[in-house]
């Protein structure tokens, strides 16, 4: 059954309203250079006119530099910054303040540990589930307690979880599971486009909100800006769907501009959630094609393991703005459920990454992937942009006898990124990783397998942005069958991809690789 011939012209938003979407963005891009700009004019012209405010700024360039070296940061990270300011110490104090200190606004600190004393609590500690893998696996259940104690997720073995090699498949899943809805819907997603594929889920959520559920929309401003504007929210509350943007761009105003609301959750009744690398835009189920075949995944999520989806949905609902209405309580939305046998021994944790502290969870649990890793781990990334830590990770894994893969998208959507992620082939392959480019178009997918005993799905990539800037959401899987059928998908994806190993591990000319050097080391800064 497709549902998509069955949507009426005025479900799908006029191309004016994306026009001006991208309107919105190029003024907002105007704003910020014009921001930058005055300031600094302003700087260079009191150190123009008062001699004194040289070495003022220098000291104070100097100043911070020794603060970015003490921070607990990789080393890739504060070096872009230690360079810029040492050289260009007045442009390079103005992007600092406006851009390097985005991650740490106080209030916004704030808002998030309020709710989260209100919400980790419904999510207590399940020792005895990372217990008894502990006697079968103790890599895997230290992967997981590592989770459990630093990002306050438990595991769960009363779950069940369904893989999706195709993201249209699992949007068909997502649609069936909606019109079953209950109680609730909960859909947070970075990017929305009013469009062919959003038709359908909206037909549904406006037919359950007129039935009295409780259905909210949550998107981020940013990765939908090129799809729809502020009528979007008008039109959702007026279907009697909540409609709530993460973090709207205001230039000059808004200091909280870098991080981004990056998952893709959605919750059901608390008893079915689905995740993975996709939105909900035409692209991501090949309805367009603007960089020929997207391959992106999906999973659906049944039992306890949904409350972890249902308490990050309800931390950026209840956080992000301080004069929203929010929820008082929050116990009905994580119901009491009925036994769920599991004669496979599966175990199921879905967990959440934030900018908002030093642990960087996304990074971790792959860096703790790879160490575990005793005969294989494989990756499918978007992008590669990855820290001297990870580099070191997956080198070490193949030197002593691991079979390293990466599978990167053979047509980029961004084509500085994509020089950017070539450009950390070389050093890979030189250590015996081997690179794989996804021929048929972009590959959109995040996940990672290992050994056959475990594997990861979700939105964190293997990149910068998902590492350090983004809130971000990942599930870790362990003795299911969804672990057989994301290898078999990396199984079936090897064959349509080009072997690009030995065309890198042949050294490059000197001003190829000195472009390259130039293009890893301010990465960060992008």
């Amino acid at each position: 059954m497709n549902y998509y011939t069955s949507i009426k012209p005025e479900t799908v938003e006029k191309k004016a309203a994306t026009q001006n979407s991208i309107l919105r963005l190029l003024l907002v891009a105007v704003a910020i250079y014009v921001q930058c700009y005055f300031l600094y004019e302003v700087l260079a012209r009191v150190e123009r006119e008062y001699t004194w405010m040289e070495p003022v700024t220098r000291a104070l360039a100097l100043l911070i530099c020794i603060g970015i070296y003490s921070q607990n940061r990789t080393s890739t990270v504060k070096i872009p910054w230690i360079i810029l300011l040492l050289v260009f110490p007045i442009a390079g104090t103005m992007i600092y303040l406006i851009v390097g200190l985005n991650g740490s606004t106080r209030r916004m600190r704030t808002r998030f540990d309020r709710i989260d004393q209100q919400l980790f609590p419904l999510i207590p500690k399940r020792d005895e589930v990372i217990e008894t893998i502990e006697r079968k696996d103790q890599s895997v259940a230290n992967m997981m307690r590592y989770i459990q104690d630093h990002a306050l997720f438990p595991a769960y073995d009363d779950s069940s979880i369904e893989f999706y090699p195709d993201a249209s498949e699992a949007l068909e899943a997502q649609i069936a599971a909606l019109r079953k809805a209950k109680h609730f819907i909960f859909m947070e997603y970075h990017a929305i486009e009013n469009s062919t594929a959003f038709a359908g889920i909206k037909k549904i959520l406006a037919e359950k909100a007129a039935e009295g559920l409780d259905v909210r929309v949550f998107y981020d401003d940013v990765g939908s800006i090129a799809f729809v504007n502020h009528k979007f929210v008008r039109e959702m509350n007026n279907l009697g769907i909540q409609c709530r943007v993460f973090n709207p761009v205001i230039p000059l105003i808004n200091l909280f501009l870098n991080n981004r609301d990056h998952r893709k959750i959605t919750v059901i009744d608390g008893e079915i959630g689905f995740t993975g690398g996709y939105n909900l835009a035409n692209e991501y189920f090949n309805l367009t094609h603007p960089y020929g075949h997207w391959k992106d995944t999906g999973v659906k999520i049944t039992g306890s393991a949904v409350r972890n989806l249902t308490m990050m949905f309800l931390e950026m609902w209840n956080a992000i703005r301080a004069t929203d209405k929010d929820d008082t309580e929050f116990e009905k939305f994580f119901p009491e459920l009925p036994e769920n046998p599991n004669p496979e021994g599966a175990v199921v944790q879905p967990y959440g990454d934030t900018p908002l502290d030093t642990e960087h969870v996304g990074e971790n649990v792959y860096l703790n992937a790879i160490f575990s890793a005793e005969k294989y781990v494989w990756f499918i990334t978007p992008y590669l942009i990855i820290t001297d830590e990870m580099n070191k990770a997956l080198g070490l894994a193949a030197e002593r006898g691991v079979d390293v893969r990466i599978i990167t998208p053979g047509i980029p959507d961004k084509r500085v990124i994509y020089r950017i992620t070539r450009s950390y082939y070389q050093r890979l392959v030189t250590d015996g990783v081997q690179i794989y480019e996804y021929t048929p178009g972009f590959c959109h997918a995040k996940q990672c397998v290992v050994d056959g005993r475990v594997a990861m799905c979700g939105t964190i990539n293997l990149d910068y942005r998902s590492f350090l800037h983004h809130f971000e959401d990942g599930v870790l899987m362990y003795h299911c069958k969804a672990v057989d059928d994301v290898r078999a998908d990396f199984e079936a994806t090897f064959p349509m991809c080009e072997n690009v190993t030995e065309k890198y591990r042949r050294p490059r000319n000197l001003l190829w690789r000195g472009w390259n050097n130039v293009l890893r080391l301010f990465s960060t800064l992008l």
